[in-house]
């Protein structure tokens, strides 16, 4: 069976939302083209994003190439497994490569899915459009591909950067994709990544908006946004946080 280690994967993740009782709600999944080169973009709060975003995949038949940090091909734990999904490896150092691979996925009719923030947002929010990058609309202007956003709000809860994780049950975990966006007439990436940006920021202010379980006391919720009221770092101190931590992470060892 091709992709079998992906679709055991799958399983696991299936029983693990399951065990811990997460709610999941997913809304769109239907704008996720059935066949053919997609580009998906998402948000990032979360080391399981991916499982979730993947979800989405699964319920039209696709299996979804994710863009990664070449470092966790490295573990001796996360590496086999990535390198059986065949997701894509990316050196921030070398993105040449990476995008390479990713046209190549594309060209062959794959879906592969990108992360425009680089990495997690630690204000919980999408980043601010210079935090963002173009990859993914480069990709979908090179390839022809259909751009569509994915956003989703509440997997941080369950496991995020700096120690943050909630094995609490019933977690309300809601993904909604977007409309496929359709590059306009002589648009440049750089137009295209805004307008990506743009969509994917107001796609989860409305799934904030709406979350089931809002905190009692916002202001003592570490997960709540601070623009909400919550506990979570305000847009500037993430982002200091965010450099810091990549400095931390390309530092020669």
């Amino acid at each position: 069976m091709p992709d079998l280690t992906y679709r055991l994967v799958i399983g696991l993740c299936r029983g693990l939302f399951r065990a811990l009782g997460v709610r999941i709600t997913v809304s769109g999944a239907d704008r996720l083209p059935a066949q053919g080169p997609v580009v998906v973009a998402a948000n990032h709060s979360s080391f399981l994003d991916f499982m979730f975003v993947g979800l989405v995949g699964v319920q039209r038949g696709r299996l979804v190439r994710f863009m990664a940090k070449e470092s966790v091909f490295r573990s001796r734990l996360s590496g086999p497994l990535m390198r059986a999904m065949r997701h894509l490896p990316v050196d921030r150092a070398h993105g040449e490569l990476a995008a390479r691979q990713a046209w190549q996925a594309l060209c062959a009719g794959e879906v592969v899915g990108v992360y425009p923030e680089a990495t997690i947002g630690r204000a919980f929010m999408v980043k601010e459009r210079a935090d963002f990058r173009r990859g993914a609309a480069y990709l979908a202007l090179a390839t022809g591909a259909p751009l569509v956003p994915v956003a989703h709000w509440g997997i941080h809860r369950i496991l995020t950067v700096d120690g943050r994780y909630s094995l609490r049950r019933g977690t309300a975990v809601d993904v909604v994709v977007g409309e496929p966006l359709t590059p306009f007439d002589g648009e440049t990436a750089e137009e295209l990544t805004a307008r990506l940006h743009d969509r994917l920021a107001d796609m989860v202010d409305e799934l904030v908006t709406g979350y089931a379980q809002p905190p009692h006391d916002p202001a003592s919720a570490w997960w709540w946004p601070a623009s909400r009221g919550g506990a979570a770092p305000t847009v500037d101190v993430a982002r200091a946080l965010d450099e810091a931590a990549v400095s931390r992470a390309d530092a020669p060892r």
